[in-house]
């Protein structure tokens, strides 16, 4: 079961690795299977503008809420909160701290990692969506 609540949003920019056209499904043009980055880690990529994280190094500032379709656009980033986040790897068990992983996806964290949040339901499958207290900023 995945849940979101008492979400924290604020409103930036999204750079070229998070905003692309996604479109009705089925109609050309359209990206199969139309997910678009949401429920990913972001982070500050420059002015008032957010990027996909792609590391472990990354200082992840949120999750990303919508699908923005064009560089530019405006990016809904939870910074607080429980949000729905998606797991990068099959096994990940409720509380443990996460990180991201190259895609933004949250994967378990290890020392000196910077922590995106703690999973407060574990993960049975990748690209499965679970719920995460965010916690930015955090080392672990």
């Amino acid at each position: 079961m995945s849940f979101e609540e008492s979400l924290r949003n604020v409103s930036l920019l999204a750079d070229a690795s998070v905003a692309g056209y996604t479109g009705v499904p089925g109609l050309p043009g359209s990206a199969n299977p139309n997910g678009g980055d949401l429920y990913k880690l972001v982070k500050i990529t420059g002015k008032h503008t957010v990027g996909l994280c792609t590391a472990d190094t990354d200082l992840c500032i949120g999750v990303l809420q919508n699908k923005p379709q064009v560089t530019g656009q405006a990016a809904t980033v939870a910074i607080r909160g429980i949000s729905n986040v998606i797991a990068g790897v099959n096994n990940l068990t409720a509380g443990t701290e996460v990180t991201s992983d190259a895609s933004g996806r949250v994967v378990a964290a290890t020392t000196g990692d910077k922590v995106a949040g703690v999973v407060l339901a574990g993960s049975t499958a990748v690209d499965e969506m679970i719920p995460m207290l965010i916690q930015p900023g955090v080392k672990a």
